[in-house]
């Protein structure tokens, strides 16, 4: 079965998100967070991707980016997910065990607008919202305590937000997603669909052959078989 289109423009916004293999643990200690942003400092070295935002998780995590040359997001990630796999697999010895990561990365396209604030909202806040920590920006494996605490070196991970950050951004970020706010960023990678407002998204997912986001996924349809088709002959 071919693989569903994906979205890779320079220029474009991207939400970037993957798990653990049956939502397995893919962090197991704080080496394994710091080991994969230097692999996200290689990368970033090697590619021409922009990160604005990511938040690691125990079992998988999200990146907020922009490739700066058509494909290089999808370079980018085969990098990064390869490169994680192996060297897990090197410090656990479970190579030939079974997989690292469940699928491919999911993607979608985002809105440069406000659209683009809640994904890094939604992004920034996840250990919050799992109750790992107190305060969104306690979190130390994501760009939240980054910018807050000014430690991004070593590696450098950071590139300047495309839209200026709103003020008192730490405070938003501890504020909770609205329902539909909600609901519209977890729909996105489910569906490869854009997020934005409704004709902007209809012109992206039309222009990108990419499923809409306002139209409800159709099932396959069942034939019904002509009235005599089961009649001995």
């Amino acid at each position: 079965m071919p693989r569903a289109p994906r979205a890779d423009e320079a220029g474009g916004l991207y939400h970037v998100l993957n798990r653990g293999n049956l939502r397995a643990e893919i962090f197991h200690k704080d080496e394994d967070y710091a080991a994969f942003e230097r692999i996200l400092g290689e990368a970033l070295e090697i590619h021409q991707v922009e990160l604005f935002a990511y938040q690691l998780m125990p079992n998988h995590y999200h990146l907020v980016i922009r490739p700066l040359v058509d494909g290089e997001m999808s370079r980018f990630m085969s990098w990064v997910g390869g490169t994680h796999t192996m060297r897990y697999h090197s410090h656990y010895h479970t190579g030939g065990t079974g997989h690292v990561y469940q699928q491919r990365y999911k993607s979608f396209p985002i809105q440069d607008d406000v659209h683009f604030h809640v994904v890094c909202r939604y992004v920034e806040r996840n250990a919050l919202r799992a109750r790992l920590v107190d305060s969104a920006e306690l979190w130390c494996w994501g760009s939240l305590w980054r910018w807050h605490n000014k430690k991004d070196s070593e590696p450098k991970l950071l590139s300047p937000w495309p839209l200026a950050r709103p003020p008192k951004w730490v405070t938003r970020v501890n504020l909770a997603l609205s329902e539909k706010e909600l609901e519209a960023v977890r729909r996105c990678p489910q569906r490869g669909a854009p997020l934005g407002d409704e004709g902007w998204a209809e012109s992206i997912a039309r222009r990108l052959n990419l499923e809409s986001p306002m139209r409800p996924r159709s099932r396959p349809r069942i034939r019904k078989p002509p009235q005599d088709a089961n009649k001995e002959a």
